[in-house]
């Protein structure tokens, strides 16, 4: 299998927050592993009994849709108790520049 170049990546950065619980890490990691979503970058925290996560994901090899990707992972948070969000890097970038 040929590697695509770095530029061909398509990152986005996934947040997770809410409560601190055992397993967050596992089932957000185990998602996704299922869809072929490479973790890049990861920083993890706990703020006052808040569990607070950062990813950066490369989604290029993912089976599904951005999209999809995005419904999945916020249903997925529902299910935990916690807020999962997924944007493109490019846009998280934007909103952050000062």
């Amino acid at each position: 299998m040929i590697r695509l170049c770095e530029e061909y990546q398509m990152n986005a950065i996934i947040t997770v927050v809410g409560t601190d619980q055992v397993g967050i890490i596992a089932k957000v990691s185990t998602y996704l592993a299922t869809h072929n979503i490479n973790i890049i970058d990861i920083s993890q925290t706990i703020l006052s009994g808040n569990f607070v996560m950062m990813m950066m994901v490369d989604l290029s090899g993912s089976t599904i849709s951005i999209q999809e990707n995005k419904t999945a992972l916020e249903t997925l948070g529902v299910e935990l108790g916690v807020s999962i969000s997924m944007m493109h890097e490019r846009v998280f970038a934007a909103m952050h520049r000062i």
